[in-house]
């Protein structure tokens, strides 16, 4: 082998050890840990999965977008339903890591799973008609007419147990077509021309105003809903949780809140 070959071979060897050696901490920075996340230059993606009240179901949406862009490498799941089936899903061990039900009684019954709560809003309720309100229901009173198909949430809701505190208040007796398991199937009913009338919150009456007519209930009639927001303990990401519930507080997750009709906590 000429010595000009011998140089070249000796170059291109030694090149080779240095490509390799810089492609050791980037390949180990691209491994995936325990739960699939990737690492990162300091430390590893979080995936947290908030368990929300179906009534926060536009509004986190909203929000996901808003804190995955300000905090790369944190993914939300948001995980909506009825907060009695979230206490459930808790109580059964359900991995997730942040809890916002639609009512404090409910957080109260799970003091042992979360850590300290924090309520991030409040709602009231108003009565969802069908489109142009057919009927000509102009309050509580009204949904007491026999002719008329109302439909309420279980009494095991919040939503639904708002909605018996206010009629009871009121002295109406409702019979209703159908109780259902979340504020979100209440509004569908009315929505699909199923039912006449139902009781939800303001804020999901909100979401569908080219189908349903919202009639205001006045707020001497009304009941205020809170929405308590705390990490599980059951969580793997601590650190994170606590951070989305602090978020959760400040002028730009309020102004989120509000600007889809939700009120100051």
């Amino acid at each position: 082998m000429s010595p000009k070959h011998s140089a070249f071979t000796a170059r291109r060897g030694a090149a080779a050890v240095v490509t390799a050696a810089l492609l050791v901490p980037l390949a180990a920075c691209g491994n995936d840990d325990d739960n699939g996340s990737k690492k990162d230059g300091g430390g590893k993606d979080v995936n947290l999965t908030v368990l929300a009240a179906s009534s926060l179901t536009d509004v986190f949406a909203a929000a996901e977008k808003v804190y995955e862009k300000e905090h790369p490498g944190t993914k939300l799941t948001i995980s909506p339903a009825g907060s009695q089936e979230l206490a459930a899903q808790v109580k059964q061990g359900s991995p997730a890591d942040v809890l916002v039900t639609a009512d404090t009684k409910t957080m109260d019954g799970l003091k042992g799973e979360t850590g300290a709560p924090t309520v991030i809003a409040k709602n009231r309720l108003v009565i969802a008609t069908r489109e142009g309100n057919p009927d000509k229901v102009k309050g509580l009173k009204d949904l007491a007419n026999s002719k008329l198909k109302v439909v309420l949430a279980d009494d095991t809701v919040p939503v639904g147990r708002y909605s018996k505190q206010v009629l009871d208040k009121q002295n109406v007796d409702v019979k209703p077509v159908s109780k259902e398991a979340n504020v979100r199937s209440v509004l569908s009913k009315v929505e699909l021309g199923e039912a006449d009338a139902g009781i939800v919150y303001k804020t999901d009456a909100a979401t569908a105003t080219d189908k349903v007519d919202a009639v205001e209930i006045p707020d001497d009639q009304n009941a205020v809903a809170s929405y308590p927001a705390a990490t599980l303990k059951g969580s793997k990401n601590g650190d994170a949780a606590a951070a989305f519930v602090k978020w959760l507080s400040t002028p730009e997750a309020q102004k989120i809140l509000r600007d889809a009709g939700f009120q100051k906590p």
